[in-house]
């Protein structure tokens, strides 16, 4: 193999350990605590260390992630293609790895930010590792404790810019806590076959008629959609926040009661997709309405 492309792929690899998706949802659901806190409380400089000490953080956390779960992932066709199933990185080296990220991360984010979200930092990673991961194989309710660690950095976000835990904190919280469950749920109802044969105790794997995965789905989408007006009845956010969050709740909405009623790939499918737009844009949304009406410039 040519040297240079040898280099690039294990470049590649230890991307991928990383968990780049992850990393970018949470360093966005981080911007939009962020930019829920009054204008008074926002300081550029801040977020940018407050960006940098997130991502390392959620980097490492995914990397562990992959160490911990690697030969579990080795028995399922979606994950087996993984670096340290498919032996591209020794787990040695993604163990390494994923230490220093997490621990760089914390280690920035409490002297250069604050103590409290560096705290906050920590415990997502303690509750990721040690809790939602082993659970993942021993209860249903896995799911429902992984949306702990899932959304704090929103509250992280909060807590960076105003260093306090307020109600803005909670409901940021709260809106990713809510957001994670029709997203994983559609996501396992579309790979409970793959995700029974490594072993892990999902929902939908307990559930084959699709009934209780389903009405999860929609509940916490109907949840959703409530608690994304919390920041407006906080007097956070205004009107265009307010018109673009019923507007995105309403098209998510829609696709859970679609699931809902056929149980089918397909409208699984379809919810899966939405929920991954729909974080970006309600962040988008609050970010307009913050530029337009909240005095942020």
């Amino acid at each position: 193999m040519h040297p240079g492309r040898s280099r690039s792929s294990t470049l590649g690899s230890y991307i991928e350990l990383a968990k780049p998706e992850i990393t970018l949802l949470v360093a966005l659901s981080s911007v939009g605590g962020f930019f829920l806190a009054p204008a008074e409380f926002i300081d550029f400089g801040r977020l940018a260390l407050f960006l940098i000490g997130v991502t390392l953080t959620s980097a490492g956390a995914g990397a562990l992630n992959h160490w911990i779960e690697r030969d579990y992932d080795g028995a399922m066709r979606r994950t087996m293609n993984r670096p340290l199933p498919s032996g591209r990185i020794s787990p040695s080296a993604a163990l390494y790895f994923g230490a220093i990220l997490a621990a760089a991360g914390i280690g920035l984010l409490c002297p250069l930010v604050n103590p409290l979200t560096g705290v906050l930092a920590l415990a997502t990673v303690l509750l990721y590792l040690f809790a939602y991961t082993p659970l993942k194989r021993r209860s249903q309710w896995n799911t429902l404790v992984g949306t702990l660690p899932g959304a704090l950095p929103a509250l992280g976000g909060w807590t960076a810019a105003t260093g306090s835990i307020g109600w803005g904190g909670i409901a940021a919280f709260s809106i990713l806590a809510a957001w994670q469950m029709p997203h994983f749920l559609a996501l396992a109802w579309m790979y409970r076959k793959d995700y029974e044969r490594g072993g892990y105790a999902m929902l939908p794997v307990a559930d084959p008629s699709g009934r209780s995965t389903t009405r999860q789905t929609l509940f916490f989408t109907i949840l959703l959609f409530a608690l994304s007006l919390w920041p407006v009845a906080l007097s956070l956010t205004g009107w265009g926040y307010a018109i673009g969050a019923v507007v995105l709740g309403a098209w998510f909405l829609h696709a859970a009661l679609a699931f809902h009623r056929s149980r089918e790939i397909q409208d699984a499918r379809r919810v899966l997709n939405i929920s991954i737009r729909y974080i970006p844009a309600l962040i988008l949304v609050l970010l307009i309405d913050r530029i337009l009406f909240g005095n942020l410039f």
